[in-house]
């Protein structure tokens, strides 16, 4: 005999939101209730309702996915789309009670309070997954940056080699023919991006370029065997730093491609030709942002080219969110891209060019789930079922999150002048995006 949860939940909830639940609901019990045709949100056990009993909200609801306590039958995306349309178009948000309404508040409070405790709901807090980034410190010292670029991007070399192209690229890639078209894929977009960045520092042989939060080094290695320009690549991932090293040895490239493991703050010389930062802003902090962008300018030569490629965030938009910034990228931040445009010209460079690769990413970040997908099992013995969980609802709500514009990601070049003001740069030659070959 059922207890009926899933039809008592549905009625709580309509109650909170000022309308239906957007999507059907079945519970431990194998009660269902909820329209028939949205997708299927399944509660597999009363701690999913103590986790967001205890953690209301993005997190809470993350993390019942994570532990298997909550599931989403059919299509993650779909679903996570299906509810985000239904709260655009519906309206639908707690109850925003005014002070005299105190009375029709406590009423349905004491609904929410007797419905938990005949569910069996109520209990200590259930013990967050182990999954999650446990950092200490100061925020952005440089021990607290360490430890948050080892949470992600030291999870291990072979993962990343599972869900990335061969080039290793983890950036948004450029993608100059639509997704689905015959023999074009993800290696060629990052294959393009990569040559699209150099075209735009117009990178010749000789040059020395520095790139600052070099991945696995697909842009430092691409840089010096096709462009055959001398880079110092700047990693805080130990795991990283030796995968590069072995790679370049591998390619004959060892004598171009200096790899060093250090802070951005700690890089000496100067001189460069080019400098290049792919998604690595991100992680420097609002506060740190100034002195990352004066790096960049102190690091140039004067005519030299710098380009950030960076995630942005809408005006009134939340970026990364709970979820990312707990589990995936502790301690990121993102910015409109005017904010960050400013910044750069404030350190003394002048920004001449700026291109949005939105769309691009949520081509990008598909590519990666139906990697993550095709090779499940793979992942999951390599890295356990709750970090597959993990990296699934990353790159399902990332994508989503690309695609409704919550999230954007850009190229924004810019040019060290000279002391005369000479930029060495001629406006914004056609040749980025063609097949001429390299800027005037």
């Amino acid at each position: 005999m059922t207890t009926g949860a899933a039809t008592r939940l549905s009625d709580l909830a309509a109650q909170f939101l000022g309308g239906p639940l957007p999507v059907r609901l079945r519970t431990w019990d194998g009660d269902e209730a909820g329209p028939t045709d949205a997708p299927v949100v399944v509660l597999t056990s009363r701690r999913a309702l103590r986790r967001l009993l205890w953690q209301p909200g993005e997190l809470g609801l993350a993390e019942a996915y994570i532990t298997g306590d909550l599931d989403v039958e059919g299509d993650l995306g779909d679903g996570l789309r299906h509810v985000w349309r239904a709260v655009r178009e519906r309206g639908l948000h707690p109850p925003r009670l005014r002070p005299g309404d105190l009375r029709a508040s406590a009423a349905l409070l004491g609904d929410a309070a007797r419905t938990a405790v005949r569910l069996g709901v109520p209990g200590p807090r259930p013990a967050s997954p182990a999954e999650q980034a446990r950092l200490s410190g100061a925020l952005h010292s440089k021990r607290r940056d360490r430890a948050a670029i080892s949470h992600h991007y030291d999870l291990s070399n072979a993962f990343y080699e599972l869900l990335l192209d061969p080039s290793m690229a983890y950036s948004c890639g450029y993608w100059t023919s639509p997704p689905d078209t015959e023999g074009y894929g993800l290696a060629d977009a990052q294959r393009d991006k990569l040559e699209l960045i150099c075209r735009k520092l117009d990178l010749r042989p000789g040059m020395r370029l520095l790139d600052v939060g070099c991945g696995w080094g697909s842009l430092s290695l691409y840089a010096a065997e096709h462009r055959g320009v001398r880079v110092t690549s700047v990693t805080l991932a130990a795991e990283q730093a030796a995968f590069v090293r072995a790679r370049a040895a591998e390619r004959g490239l060892a004598d171009r491609v200096d790899v060093q493991l250090c802070d951005y703050r700690d890089i000496d010389g100067g001189g460069f030709d080019a400098a290049v930062s792919i998604e690595m802003g991100e992680h420097v902090g609002d506060a740190q942002y100034p002195e990352f962008a004066a790096m960049l300018r102190r690091m140039l030569r004067p005519r030299g080219r710098v380009l950030v490629q960076q995630m942005s965030r809408g005006a009134t938009a939340p970026g990364g969110g709970a979820f990312i910034e707990t589990y995936i990228a502790p301690d990121m931040h993102m910015r409109p891209l005017g904010q960050t445009v400013s910044l750069l010209e404030d350190a003394g460079l002048e920004v001449r060019d700026t291109q949005s690769l939105r769309e691009d990413y949520v081509h990008t970040v598909q590519a990666w789930h139906r990697t993550l997908e095709e090779r499940w099992d793979d992942v999951v013995a390599l890295v356990g079922l709750r970090t597959a969980r993990v990296w699934r609802l990353y790159l399902v709500g990332g994508a989503l999150a690309f695609e409704e514009r919550r999230m954007g990601v850009d190229q924004i070049l810019g040019v060290r002048p000279g002391p005369d003001g000479d930029s060495g740069m001629t406006g914004t030659p056609r040749a980025w995006h063609t097949d001429e070959g390299t800027t005037p």
